[in-house]
């Protein structure tokens, strides 16, 4: 549902094999001030011909489906040009070692398929935002993930060579699945002044978005399995 006079509203392509399921996410997305759904899919070939033929802001993308699988999907579709769609993951928790999988490939953000309704719409205004964030269950599966990695998989520090002070406290605390305003509690600072920390350190680092950053501090050793407070 779109207010009239109100902005363009935040476009999205609703992927799930499941028909029932994928129809019930549309539902409640439509129902929704300032979003419309522009598209659904049924698998991942779909997913990337609605993409291309609908040009929306974020991509509700369920994992396992038949033929190509979400994460294909998910590379296929951020690889795209720089104005690719954001990917929220449909997922339940039992799907452990597709988390960090799902990152990698380009995601931003996860959602339980339970989810209330409340949950989904704030999760897709968020990804459109490109405030995406991961639940502290996620961040802790994907803490576990590096935790499996062998060592010499991990890549220099050297990278965040360029960031100030500040802002590797700023990424450090992104890592730890901090949000704007802990943050800004934590460093005694402003919203606002985190939200520019956050931009350079994105734009520093040539990061697409928050959970590329989380991701990036793990791979540096910033952040070390076992550093997140419980």
């Amino acid at each position: 549902m779109t207010v009239v006079g109100s902005k363009a509203p935040i476009r999205v392509v609703v992927v799930d094999d499941q028909e029932l399921v994928r129809s019930g996410f549309c539902v409640i997305l439509e129902a929704a001030d300032g979003i419309a759904v522009v598209g659904e899919a049924g698998n991942g070939e779909a997913a990337v011909a609605a993409v291309a033929a609908h040009h929306p802001d974020v991509v509700l993308m369920d994992i396992r489906m038949p033929g190509m699988d979400g994460l294909e999907a998910t590379r296929l579709i951020t690889q795209g040009p720089s104005a690719a769609p954001k990917v929220v993951m449909l997922t339940t928790f039992d799907l452990d070692d597709y988390v960090y999988e799902a990152l990698r490939a380009g995601a931003s953000g996860f959602l339980l398929k339970d989810s209330p309704r409340h949950d989904l719409i704030a999760a897709i205004r968020a990804a459109a935002a490109g405030d995406a964030l991961l639940a502290p269950s996620v961040t802790r599966r994907l803490i576990e993930a590096f935790a499996r990695r062998p060592p010499e998989a991990t890549p220099s520090p050297s990278q965040l060579a360029s960031l100030t002070a500040r802002e590797r406290d700023v990424l450090l605390l992104l890592a730890r699945g901090r949000s704007n305003a802990e943050i800004a509690v934590a460093l005694f600072v402003s919203e606002a002044t985190v939200k520019t920390h956050v931009g350079n350190v994105l734009a520093k680092l040539g990061l697409r978005d928050r959970v590329q950053a989380v991701i990036l501090a793990y791979e540096t050793g910033l952040v070390v399995p076992g550093d997140l407070p419980g």
